[in-house]
């Protein structure tokens, strides 16, 4: 919620725990003004070449920017966890996770390199050496989700620092804090303030400045609708990485361990209170076994323990706003009265939290079984044959990632082959991620590709030399 302060007329933009909503912080809003300044600023530092950093000074400040973060990890979990309702337990693993991300980006800078051309395979080559260097892409503006408040922002503003671009980074209105720090620690880690600068403003600001002609690299996070309306006003010559949701297929197989499986799925389906782009979703059985697994799945989440995300004993947090809450309850109960057993769950707990749920059956044409749910919400279907699960499945025109459960390697490589995902996850969850893997969704789920490595060679372009020899 945006505030006035009675000291002046800027505006406040208080963060609330997603559970209480009790205000735990506040960040300024910025206006266009300021903005333009800013944008002037780092167009400058793009166009004057003088002023670019080199490589040994960015690792410097990446290397020394890890390690800040690591003497305020438990820190910056505490805010995660407040800001973000994700789970202490959680909130740890996502601040050793930029750690580790931070210290790519200062190795991947020596990975971004050039090669020699080969000139002289024709007659009209000959007598000419030609080699490739890398330079920076220009001025990006980073567009960020709430669901790793603090991961995100190294997964877009790292790269664009370990590529020597300037950077304006705006995370999502719910959790702007975490985002904060890190910009804190970067310039503590001796990066210029005008390299990368922290903006929070309102939509139609926000809206202004990604389309602005001096922007030469959107980094967008955040739902599918927003994020292709922005790629379809970007500025000529613009370019971009949409990351959206996806509707997560999980296709068990006759072959598969039961009771090894249950806990994975339990943590891809409920993790974050479901709240990830690739969080399971649509978990389809062999028909014989589905009621039984559905079961077993429905046991696992009802004891799953929901609660404030800052109490070591919670299991499930909130999710970001209560308005969530009363669409996933809408989204369940338009599945009920279609005909889906609701096996645990399927009821809010307050007007922030609702109830780790397990469906089974719901019909095809439900929002839980078409659209993405980021919510704690997991749906079992049964069906006849692999082919009927690989094309259910592949239904959607939502395509990230996808895991099948075998003990059996022609099921294993043919859904590696026939699954219309960018990763298949064998013998496990589909929200597994380590963060030097390309992290990407097809058709509606987004355009290019995530992962830090991928993002900086996105955030940089070739520049070719030929010499004539005499």
């Amino acid at each position: 919620m945006a505030d006035s302060n009675n000291n002046n007329s800027a505006e406040i933009l208080n963060v609330v725990n997603p559970y209480d909503q009790q205000v735990i912080g506040s960040v300024p809003v910025i206006a266009w003004d300021e903005i333009d300044k800013h944008l002037a600023s780092s167009h400058q530092l793009f166009k004057d070449r003088q002023q670019w950093l080199p490589a040994f000074e960015r690792i410097n400040i990446l290397k020394k920017a890890a390690v800040l973060i690591s003497q305020r990890a438990d820190e910056l979990a505490l805010l995660i966890a407040n800001e973000g309702g994700k789970p202490l337990i959680d909130a740890r693993v996502e601040v050793a996770r930029a750690i580790d991300g931070v210290e790519l980006c200062a190795k991947e800078i020596s990975n971004l390199t050039g090669k020699e051309i080969p000139m002289p395979l024709t007659e009209a080559g000959a007598g000419r050496v030609s080699f490739t260097t890398k330079e920076p892409i220009g001025v990006v503006v980073a567009i960020s989700a709430f669901n790793h408040p603090l991961n995100l922002i190294v997964h877009q503003v790292g790269p664009a620092v370990a590529a020597g671009c300037p950077v304006l980074v705006k995370p999502a209105r719910d959790t702007p804090l975490s985002c904060k720090a890190f910009v804190d620690i970067l310039h503590q880690a001796g990066l210029p303030p005008q390299w990368c600068r922290f903006i929070a403003c309102d939509i139609p600001t926000s809206e202004r400045m990604i389309t602005d002609p001096r922007v030469a690299f959107l980094s967008f996070i955040g739902s599918a609708k927003i994020g292709w309306m922005l790629r379809s006003k970007l500025a000529p010559g613009t370019r971009c990485a949409l990351e959206h949701g996806g509707v997560a297929p999980v296709i068990i197989d006759e072959s598969a361990d039961v009771d090894a499986m249950i806990p994975s799925l339990l943590k891809g389906g409920f993790y974050h209170s479901g709240q990830v782009c690739v969080s399971v979703q649509r978990i389809f059985a062999p028909k014989a076994k589905a009621a039984a697994i559905a079961k077993q799945l429905a046991e696992g989440a009802s004891k799953l323990i929901v609660g404030n995300a800052i109490d070591e004993a919670t299991e499930c947090g909130p999710l970001i706003r209560p308005k969530e809450v009363d669409r996933v309850a809408s989204w369940v109960e338009e599945a009920e009265l279609a005909g889906a057993k609701v096996l645990t769950g399927g009821k809010r707990l307050s007007d922030t939290t609702y109830a780790p749920t397990v469906l089974f059956e719901p019909p095809m044409d439900a929002k839980v079984s078409t659209m993405e749910i980021f919510g704690p919400v997991v749906c079992v279907y049964g069906y006849d044959d692999i082919n009927q699960a690989i094309a259910l499945a592949n239904s959607l025109e939502f395509a990230f990632q996808a895991s099948v459960f075998t003990k059996n390697l022609d099921v294993a490589m043919k859904a590696i082959r026939e699954l219309d995902a960018t990763a298949v996850m064998v013998n496990d969850h589909s929200a597994f991620r380590v963060d030097w893997m390309p992290f990407a969704g097809r058709r509606q789920s987004g355009y290019n590709t995530g992962g830090i490595a991928y993002t900086m060679h996105d955030m940089s372009q070739d520049k070719m030399a030929i010499i004539k020899l005499n």
